[in-house]
């Protein structure tokens, strides 16, 4: 191997242009590519910033560098150095496409197996295999892009919120195990044997806390662990940009967001959000989408034909309505060739297995109108749905009846979503924010047959709606909100509770006893004793932000080391077991599962 002796890097391979032509420069990288023509050889130089093409003339350089030169291979560490000249063959499809360096002095610094995978842009390979040597899948460039776009927006966002008068707290990463929905992951205690820390799953109480403190406005790049079933948006151990203000109402949280908004795409991917950004109420976001994290970068809007069907003579429609329930349908626009009989079967598959019925369908060909209940209904009827749909010729309507109102939502909700993807009508670049508001405190549970809290029960209710807290809680809503980018849950918040009165009834509504609150929350009710100031923030999750920004399908594409489904990282090979030793000191004792 060669030493770096006498050699400085002077730029990165990527940064070079045509206004650095006739400079010696020293680059060093890895072998993307090496190219031999005989009497020339070209090797493409690969590190962070790009790709630069190294020239090697057998007339010109020496003997012993063209050898090298000749003998390097994929994934090869270089260093280099020469001199910038025009590129004879330009390459327009790079940045550095039109330069080249003639190499003077080339130094192999580490040899490279053959990797297990091509390290190119979009690869095919198996993600578990890509995981496995995440260290050689990070070297694509896309990738590579990504989490240098990650390192921008992170300092985009604390430059933001300094400007803001915010200042940033490190909380604890090992807590009190706290309920916040979803599971701890749980650290034992060797001082303390038969006692447990927690990861924590946000910062909510510590920010809380910090606005007691006096802080004022608190904010924090935080790493928070739920341990749950993972999905393409979530890993088991994820980034929030938290926030917390002192003296405040939803609106100031609301501005000051949309003001790191508008900067950070602004500033981080050159892309002019418009604010104020658009509102929705949650009751508004489920009657016309299904949804509280709606997609609005299309139509496609759902309605209500409860009222046109409830004397149907088509038993589903009859039936949904005479049991409290509603129906409602989308309109597929201009979708007849795409939705044939054979698809529309296949999104009725796809809503029983979310749980429904099945699905009422018209298709309006140029020919005829053919629909899957015609039969038992009048004409007036079947036309009133039409009217209602706004359905013409070359479009579909997709139906759904059940007795409970919010899934037959919900699943419409869905079945739009997938139709927008089967007919691909979804833009890529385009970047919608939602704000949903007025989200209902009380969710209703129908296995338990109870109302049960939709958020921490340090939410605050909205103050038309105290009076309704004993009496029908299906009329409270929260003073909580939610940020939704392209139908993404970008971000949740609400205004926090500070009146003792007020927090002992919201516990006893929620089923906690005043032992079980102190028990879980005991520390935060004492702080309040000594002067709590109103207050309210949010958390915005910077991996889905970047996930959106760079238009990937998964999170693991912006994440350095992510897991996989299964919560395993398959480069590590974590989780795995301890030694006996470990578990003596921690007072554990691995129980044998029977088979």
């Amino acid at each position: 191997m060669d030493s770096m002796t006498g050699l400085k890097r002077t730029n990165y391979c990527g940064d070079l242009r045509t206004s650095d032509i006739g400079k010696e420069v020293v680059v060093c990288g890895w072998v993307a590519k090496q190219r031999d023509l005989g009497s020339l050889i070209f090797i493409d130089l690969r590190d962070r910033q790009g790709v630069i093409q190294l020239a090697f003339d057998e007339n010109v350089v020496d003997k012993q560098n063209f050898e090298k030169a000749f003998s390097v291979r994929s994934e090869y560490v270089l260093m280099a150095r020469g001199k910038v000249r025009e590129r004879a063959s330009k390459n327009k499809d790079i940045p550095t496409g039109e330069i080249e360096i003639e190499v003077e002095d080339l130094r192999v610094l580490a040899k490279s197996q053959t990797p297990p995978f091509e390290i190119v842009e979009n690869s095919q390979t198996g993600e578990a295999t890509r995981l496995k040597h995440r260290y050689l899948d990070l070297r694509r460039p896309d990738l590579q892009s990504n989490l240098l776009l990650r390192h921008k927006i992170v300092k985009i966002t604390r430059d933001y919120f300094d400007q803001q008068g915010f200042i940033e707290i490190e909380t604890p990463m090992l807590i009190k195990s706290t309920p916040e929905g979803a599971r701890d992951f749980l650290v034992p205690s060797r001082l303390h044997q038969g006692t447990f820390y927690a990861l924590p799953q946000s910062p909510q109480l510590y920010k809380q806390i910090s606005m007691v403190a006096g802080f004022d406005k608190y904010m924090q790049i935080a790493r928070c662990f739920r341990d749950e079933d993972l999905r393409a948006d979530r890993q088991p151990e994820f980034t929030q940009i938290d926030l917390e203000m002192s003296f405040v109402d939803m609106e100031d949280v609301l501005e000051v967001v949309e003001g790191y908004v508008k900067t950070v795409f602004k500033d981080g991917i050159g892309v002019d959000i418009s604010t104020p950004l658009p509102r929705l109420t949650y009751k508004d976001a489920m009657s016309r989408y299904g949804s509280d994290k709606p997609d609005t970068r299309f139509d496609m809007e759902l309605y209500d034909l409860t009222q046109i069907v409830k004397d149907s003579g088509f038993g589903v429609f009859k039936s949904a309505v005479d049991g409290g329930g509603c129906v409602c349908g989308i309109t597929a626009k201009d979708a007849i060739k795409t939705l044939s009989r054979k698809e529309i079967d296949k999104l009725t598959d796809f809503v029983k297995g979310i749980g429904g019925k099945g699905i009422a369908w018209i298709r309006m060909t140029p020919d005829s109108t053919t629909s899957s209940f015609g039969k038992f209904v009048s004409e007036e009827e079947m036309q009133n749905i039409l009217n209602t749909a706004n359905a013409q010729v070359g479009d579909a309507v997709l139906i759904i009846g059940d007795t409970n109102k919010s899934k037959v939502l919900s699943m419409l909700g869905a079945l739009r979503l997938e139709v927008a993807k089967k007919l691909d009508i979804i833009p890529k670049d385009k970047f919608n924010f939602l704000w949903i508001t007025e989200f209902p405190f009380f969710d209703y549970d129908e296995e338990m047959g109870e109302f049960v809290a939709m958020h921490h029960p340090f939410t605050a209710p909205m103050d038309d709606c105290l009076q309704y807290l004993e009496t029908d809680k299906s009329k409270v809503n929260a003073k909580a909100y939610d940020l939704v980018l392209n139908g993404v849950e970008l971000s949740s918040g609400s205004i926090r509770i500070t009146d003792p009165e007020l927090q002992n009834k919201m516990f006893t509504l929620l089923g906690l006893s005043q032992e079980e609150a102190q028990a879980k929350f005991g520390y935060l009710l004492e702080a309040f004793k000594y002067g709590a100031p109103p207050h309210g923030g949010m958390g915005i999750g910077l991996d889905r932000l970047i996930m959106q920004m760079v238009g990937c399908e998964t999170l693991r594409d912006v994440v350095a080391y992510p897991k996989l489904q299964n919560a395993t990282e398959p480069m590590t090979q974590c989780p795995s077991v301890v030694d006996d030793v470990q578990l003596e000191e921690l007072g554990l004792k691995i129980a044998k599962s029977e088979k």
